[in-house]
């Protein structure tokens, strides 16, 4: 039965191409076997079984030093590092699958405008239209300096930077007609060379003669996605982006994000259905809702046990080292050139350190702990309250995880009749807004 309009589904898959199931329970030879991507390719399968829309891969370019002034917390843990790029999973996974939208992370501050328009444009290419991508300004110094700077850019100056590169690509991918190859075999002519131009971009931060030397990827534009928070990433979306990843703990928070960001993008000119708003959901499931809780008791007790895991993982994301405070004491507030937006909702998730790290959530939690039917309920009421256009699944990866989501969550989404049971186009773009 029916509960409310039809929502997308799709993957957030955190740490992307690292390690994976490191001293946890139910991981097999995941550790073991990270550098391989058969994990990877099994998750894929499994979001294609489920219908979902999207499978994405987070990235980032370097190894954290932030909590204690050291790699060493970071390595010992494989907490962001070691990772491998993410890049080259992108073909293995279209091969090993027929409908899924496959979407890597490239950072804006970083890699060169021509080579990501040209990489993309192959990978639409090689899966018959069903990539998309990911911008990143990246935040990181350790990162900066890794691509030759002493420090890192100002944050707005990043997004200023980006709203380029999005522009240059889009004229790159636009540089050869839809129909400019004609392999025409009698005339001797495989590409019209009147359906393909130059760009000529001169701009304060990039430039570029163009064409691609590769033809028009096959949904024109690659589907656009980005999760910055920060008021100038909200910004950047709406003028920009065809997705937007927001992780949020409450329904109040989606809520009023959903209102800001559609008015962002109705003030930017366009249409506010033209973005669609994605929140991450991370459930804990149970054969009861009994067995659910305990486990989720038992993850608590984790937290509260070693508060320098998040505080670690925050650190890496803002900068901050957070060693360096009394986990007790009440804290002052904090300012940042890394991921402003999260830092801001991290700190107002309590008084002290302490009590911060017991209480965050990376996206909404507490609410999806129980059976498969269960968590489908309270998501489908969510949905129905906020009004969003889907949920991105997250959380920690296994093959138990994936079945979980996968073959418990989603098929009593389906039974619902709130998310789909088919795949209605070739493309990722058309499926992505078939509803």
């Amino acid at each position: 039965m029916a509960t409310g309009s039809p929502f997308h589904l799709g993957w957030f898959l955190g740490n992307s191409y690292g390690v994976h199931g490191w001293n946890q329970p139910w991981s097999g030879v995941d550790a073991d076997d990270w550098t391989q991507p058969d994990l990877h390719i099994e998750l894929a399968k499994g979001c294609e079984r489920a219908c979902l829309d999207f499978l994405l891969l987070e990235d980032s370019l370097f190894v954290p030093d932030n909590f204690g002034g050291s790699m060493e917390f970071y390595l010992a843990r494989a907490l962001r590092a070691p990772k491998n790029d993410p890049l080259p999973l992108v073909p293995l996974l279209a091969q090993a699958t027929r409908h899924l939208g496959i979407v890597p992370t490239i950072s804006t501050s970083f890699y060169p405008p021509y080579l990501l328009a040209r990489l993309i444009a192959t990978l639409d290419l090689m899966s018959k239209g069903r990539v998309g991508c990911n911008f990143v300004t990246s935040t990181a110094e350790r990162a900066a300096q890794n691509f030759g700077l002493d420090a890192h850019l100002d944050h707005d100056l990043r997004y200023e930077m980006a709203e380029e590169f999005v522009d240059l690509v889009g004229k790159l991918w636009s540089s050869w007609d839809a129909d400019a190859i004609v392999n025409d075999r009698e005339t001797g002519i495989f590409v019209d060379h009147t359906k393909v131009r130059t760009i000529d971009h001169k701009g304060r931060f990039f430039a570029s003669r163009g064409p691609l030397n590769t033809a028009r990827p096959p949904q024109g534009r690659p589907v656009l996605i980005q999760a910055g928070g920060s008021p100038q990433g909200r910004e950047f979306a709406a003028r920009h982006m065809d997705c937007v990843i927001a992780a949020l703990g409450t329904v109040e928070e989606m809520a009023a994000f959903r209102v800001d960001l559609r008015k962002r993008v109705a003030a930017a000119g366009r249409d506010p259905d033209s973005c669609k708003l994605f929140f991450v959901v991370t459930p804990t499931l149970g054969e009861t809702n009994e067995e659910a809780q305990e486990r989720s008791r038992r993850r608590q007790a984790q937290r509260d046990a070693m508060p320098e895991l998040a505080l670690a993982q925050m650190g890496s994301l803002t900068d901050i080292d957070f060693s360096t405070f009394d986990l007790d004491a009440p804290l002052a507030e904090l300012t940042t050139n890394g991921q402003q937006g999260t830092l801001k909702r991290f700190l107002a998730q309590g008084r002290t350190l302490r009590e911060i790290a017991s209480n965050y959530r990376f996206g909404f939690e507490d609410a999806v702990i129980g059976t498969a039917d269960h968590v489908a309920g309270v998501m489908a009421e969510v949905m129905q309250q906020v009004g969003g256009d889907g949920f991105v699944f997250s959380g920690a990866l296994s093959r138990r995880y994936i079945t979980e989501i996968v073959d418990g969550v989603v098929p009593a989404l389906q039974r619902r009749g709130v998310v789909r049971t088919a795949y209605e186009h070739a493309h990722f773009r058309d499926n992505l807004f078939a509803f």
